[in-house]
Order: structure tokens, then C-alpha cells, then sequence
């Protein structure tokens, strides 16, 4: 494993990471769960991804307890979790006050005892805003944000899935009242889905030190190869909560753009996720890649990703490109 600095800080965070988004609660217990976190971790993985919204709170459940489990010393290991449309309101009355898709100081300041909670945790180490909220002043949001990190409860702030220049507002109401400013950002990143991170970031990374853990490096499974044939049963696309990703798992010209893919992959030694997971993972402004998996052994062949990452010459990132980038948003 190699490690990264999370973008300007001192924190290092391994090249890979591990996430939990659709497989805790959903496909994986807590049982499960600390296999598969010991098995990263022999790997060299210090960071494991969550957020509030996963399985409505049951996934920082499941790995606060597979983590106590494993009683690793608590400055080896980093967890995250994300803010934005909270848990589960059922009174009419909670949802006129509360709407769950929001940035506002007071469901911000409640969801964070609630993971730190469900976590078992003292502090949690990144902690993001899991979409932007146009409805809610920036500024609010920010302290909000900072007020957290002061008092011990996160050691790092950051955004997921923001434009560029809503990054650019929060990270500038921060510099004016000398407030934590946002650290990192969590973007869709993959073969199929790059512009953002390569085109609209850009003056991010040079400007403000901005760090990418990025998620959906195999595009929700679509560049493993599993779907050039249909929806395979006990996969991710035949779950009926993740029925909406099944129009672009099964789109014709992604899947014949992987099968293009398949005897790059070969020639290189490796599969076609760890293809793509080194492709994601050769990009110098991504800090990580956060992978998803249901098993040990999917852990285990997402982690044979590194293997891939210097092999990915010039001559063979054109013949990558050539395969897929028309078909790339």
C-alpha cells in the first residue's frame, strides 16, 4: 500500500480505502464486517468510509461495532461519515422544522452526536456535507463546521458532490473569519465520469490544496464486466433499493466500451476492476479511492488494484482513453 497526504494537511491516508455505502446492513453484519475491515487493514488500509444516510444509520452501527471489536489503537485507523438528508422523520411536525435534505446549524450539530453515537466514537476524523444546501447562508454551514472541529468532535471538515464554486464560497468564508476550512472533496470518479474531477477541480488543487477521496470507481460494478450480459442475480443491480442505477449498468455502449477494456486488463496482469481502480488511483489530486466490497475476497482483489498503478504508461492510458472517453461525462 502507498499513502497520500489528504490534500494540504499532515494527514496521510492510504492510496485505498474502504467504504460501506449499499453493503453494510444491506449485504454485509457486523460479523462480516470485521473480516472484512482486518483484511483491509493487513493490507495497509488506514481509511474507512461512511455516512450518516447509509441503511438510515445502521451502517456507522455496524462498523462502530466491528471496530471495537477489532480494538485497533485509535490513531491507526481513519473514519469519516456525511451529513444532508439526516435519518427517518415520521411527525408531520419534525418535517416542517427538520427537512432532511439541509446544512443548518441545527441538524448539523445533532447529527454529529448522533454518529459520534452510533459510532462509539469520541471523534470522528472526516466529516463532510454530503451535498450542497442552496437554502441554508454558507457562513452558517461553515461554522457550523468549524464549531464542530473545536470542540474535539471531528478533526476535519469537507464536501461531497459540491460544484466547484460552492467549494470556492465555503472555503473563502472560512479564510475571512478564521474559521476551519473545508479540506476535502468526495467525488464520483470514475472511467465513465471524469470531468469534474479533471476539468472543473482543477483550480482547486492549486488554489486551495483541495484533497479527493473519491467514490464509485468501478461505476456501481459496470467496469468489473459483471453486466456486459444482463443483471447477474445477488448483484448490486438486482437489489430493488439500487434499481436506479439499472439503466446505466446495462447501457450498451458502456458495457461494449468494457469489454474493449478486458484484454488491456489481461495484458496488464489484473482484472478489470483493479483496472479501473488503478486508473482512478494513478490521478496525483486523488488523495484515495474509497472501493466497496461484500467480501473478504472482494477486498482482497480491489486492494490487487495497486499492483496495476505503474503499469499504467502513456501508450496504455491512450489505448484506455480510445475505449472510453467519448462515452465519459
Amino acid at each position: 500500500m502507498q499513502y497520500r497526504h489528504l490534500g494540504r494537511s499532515g494527514l496521510r491516508v492510504s492510496t485505498l480505502s474502504l467504504g460501506s455505502w449499499v453493503t453494510y446492513h444491506n449485504q454485509v453484519d457486523a460479523s462480516q464486517a470485521v473480516e472484512m475491515l482486518a483484511a483491509a487493514h493487513d493490507a495497509g488500509v488506514n481509511f474507512f468510509d461512511n455516512a450518516e444516510a447509509y441503511a438510515l444509520g445502521k451502517s456507522e452501527e455496524i462498523m462502530g461495532a466491528a471496530l471495537k471489536k477489532l480494538g485497533w489503537p485509535r490513531l491507526n485507523y481513519i473514519v469519516s461519515t456525511k451529513f444532508f438528508w439526516g435519518l427517518d422523520r415520521s411527525a408531520p411536525a419534525e418535517r416542517a422544522v427538520n427537512r432532511r435534505d439541509t446544512l443548518n446549524r441545527k441538524y448539523l450539530m445533532q447529527a454529529i452526536d448522533g454518529s459520534l453515537k452510533r459510532f462509539g466514537l469520541e471523534h470522528i476524523d472526516l466529516v463532510y456535507c454530503h451535498r450542497p444546501d442552496p437554502s441554508t447562508p454558507i457562513e452558517e454551514t461553515v461554522r457550523a463546521m468549524n464549531d464542530m472541529i473545536v470542540a474535539g468532535k471531528a478533526l476535519y471538515w469537507g464536501t461531497s458532490e459540491w460544484p466547484a464554486e460552492a467549494i470556492h464560497a465555503a472555503w473563502h468564508a472560512a479564510d475571512r473569519h478564521g474559521w476551519h476550512k473545508p479540506l476535502m472533496e468526495q467525488p464520483q470518479y470514475h472511467l465513465f465520469h471524469r470531468k469534474r474531477v479533471e476539468e472543473e477541480y482543477a483550480l482547486l488543487y492549486r488554489d486551495m490544496g483541495l484533497g479527493l477521496t473519491t467514490w464509485s470507481p468501478l461505476a456501481s460494478g459496470l467496469l468489473s464486466g459483471k453486466y456486459r450480459a444482463g443483471i447477474p442475480s445477488g448483484s448490486r443491480g438486482a437489489m430493488e433499493n439500487m434499481a436506479f442505477l439499472r439503466e446505466g449498468l446495462t447501457n450498451p455502449a458502456r458495457n461494449a466500451a468494457v469489454e474493449l477494456l478486458a484484454p488491456i486488463a489481461a495484458e496488464l496482469g489484473g482484472s478489470l476492476a483493479q483496472l479501473a481502480i488503478a486508473w482512478a488511483a494513478r490521478n496525483q489530486n486523488v488523495s484515495t479511492v474509497i472501493t466497496g466490497a461484500s467480501s473478504v475476497s472482494q477486498v482482497q482483489g480491489n486492494l490487487g488494484a495497486m499492483a496495476l498503478v505503474d503499469k499504467l504508461t502513456p501508450e496504455v492510458l491512450a489505448r484506455i482513453d480510445a475505449a472510453t472517453l467519448a462515452l465519459a461525462d
